[in-house]
C-alpha cells in the first residue's frame, strides 16, 4: 500500500510500504477513506519534533474495517469508523476515568513501528477501545464525512479547551490561536453556551471561520496590544474562560494577560519554545485556574457525535485544501506556509 513517511526536516515522502495484518487478537485493519494534516505534524516536519528515517505519520483518520482479530467484539468488517489520534483498551482505570490519552496500554498513530493516519490502511491496536463505529450511510457524504473526522482530534481538542477554560451559558470565552484546533474551540464554547466569544487571530480567511462558528468579536492585534484590546471589549477586566491553542511562551503570556480574575485558561496547544515557564505568582494573586493538555477524545466521542450527524454543529469548514495521498508533501508545504488552514486527505 501507499503511506506517508518522513525523512528529514520537509522531506515527505509517500512510498509503497506492506500491508497491514492482523498481528493479535485485539486488533482490526481499517481502509483510511478520509485523513488530514494536523498543526501539530508541522513540528516534525520542521525538524523540532525528532522522527526516525521513513517512520510513518499522521494520527486522525477514519475509514472502513477490513478486518478483525477473534477477540474484536464491538466492530466488524464493513463498519464505517473513527480512530481518536491515540489507541487505548479502553478498560484500564485511566480509560474508564475519562483519560483515555493515559491509558496503560495505548499510543500514538505514526509511533516507531507502527501506522500512521496518512496511508491507504492501519493496523488499528486495541480496537474495541479505541475504534468509534460511525452510520455507514455517512461514507456517501463527502461534507459529513470531513465533519466526522474532526472527531478524530481537533474537535474534541477543542471541546476539551473550552471544557477547561470553564466555557458555559453566561461566560465571555477568549480563544488565542486561529488554528483548526483554536476554531473548533470557539465552536465548542457557542456548544456550550457562552454568551461572547473574542477570537484572537489576524487572518481573515480563518477570523471569518471563527464568526461562522460564533465569535462575537475578533482581535487582530498580538502581544500587549492584544492584551489592551480584550480588556477593553471586557470593561478591563479579561475574559472567565480563556483557550490557549498555540504553545508557545508569548501565546500563554496573552492567555494569562486576558484572563478575568478568577477565570480559567484551557491549554491545549503542544507547548514549544516556553522552556522558561509560567509565572506562578501572577495566577496565584489573581486566582486563575490551568487546565488541559493532551485531549482525551475517546471519552468526548460519544457527547459529540449526536450534534455532528444532525448538524447542530459543523466543523467541516476547517479543511479548505483537498490532496490525494500522493499529494501529502504539497499538502504539508502549504500549511507550512500558511497557505492552507488544514489540508484533507481522500483516499477513494
Amino acid at each position: 500500500m501507499r503511506a506517508t513517511t518522513i525523512h528529514a526536516p520537509f522531506d515527505m515522502r509517500v512510498e509503497d510500504v506492506p500491508e497491514p495484518v492482523v498481528q493479535l487478537p485485539t486488533d482490526a485493519v481499517v481502509r483510511v477513506l478520509r485523513a488530514c494534516i494536523c498543526g501539530s505534524d508541522l513540528w516534525a516536519y520542521r525538524g523540532e519534533a525528532a522522527r526516525q528515517p521513513g517512520q510513518r505519520i499522521g494520527h486522525e483518520f477514519l475509514g472502513v474495517v477490513e478486518e478483525t482479530g477473534s477477540g474484536v467484539s464491538t466492530v466488524r468488517r464493513g463498519d464505517l469508523v473513527v480512530a481518536p489520534f491515540m489507541w487505548s483498551d479502553g478498560v484500564c482505570d485511566y480509560c474508564r476515568e475519562g483519560l483515555n490519552t493515559s491509558c496503560e496500554h495505548g499510543g500514538f498513530w505514526g509511533s516507531v513501528g507502527y501506522d500512521g493516519g496518512q496511508g491507504e490502511a492501519v493496523r488499528v491496536p486495541f480496537a474495541d477501545g479505541t475504534l468509534v463505529r460511525l452510520p455507514k450511510e455517512a461514507a456517501s457524504d463527502d461534507r459529513l464525512l470531513s465533519a466526522l473526522l474532526t472527531l478524530s482530534d481537533v474537535l474534541g481538542t477543542g471541546h476539551h479547551a473550552a471544557l477547561g477554560a470553564g466555557a458555559r451559558p453566561g461566560a465571555t470565552v477568549a480563544v488565542v490561536g486561529d488554528g483548526a484546533v483554536g476554531l473548533c474551540a470557539v465552536l465548542a464554547a457557542k456548544r456550550l453556551g457562552a454568551e461572547r466569544i473574542i477570537a484572537l487571530g489576524r487572518h481573515e480567511a480563518r477570523t471569518g471561520i471563527a464568526r461562522r462558528f460564533g465569535a462575537t468579536d475578533v482581535v487582530a492585534e498580538r502581544g500587549d496590544a492584544a492584551v489592551e484590546a480584550v480588556r477593553e471589549l471586557t470593561r478591563g477586566q479579561g475574559a472567565h474562560a480563556v483557550v490557549e491553542a498555540v504553545g508557545t511562551e508569548q501565546s500563554m503570556r496573552t492567555a494569562v494577560n486576558i484572563t478575568r480574575d478568577g477565570g480559567a485558561i484551557g491549554f491545549v496547544g503542544v507547548p514549544h519554545g516556553s522552556g522558561t515557564g509560567l509565572d506562578l505568582g501572577v495566577m496565584f494573586d489573581r486566582n486563575i485556574a490551568l487546565r488541559g493538555g493532551v485531549a482525551p477524545v475517546r471519552a468526548y466521542i460519544p457527547d459529540l457525535l449526536p450534534d455532528v450527524l444532525d448538524g447542530t454543529i459543523d466543523p467541516s469548514p476547517v479543511f479548505d485544501m483537498t490532496v490525494d495521498i500522493e499529494g501529502v508533501p504539497a499538502g504539508y508545504k502549504a500549511m507550512d506556509e500558511r497557505t492552507a488552514l488544514k489540508v484533507l486527505v481522500t483516499n477513494g
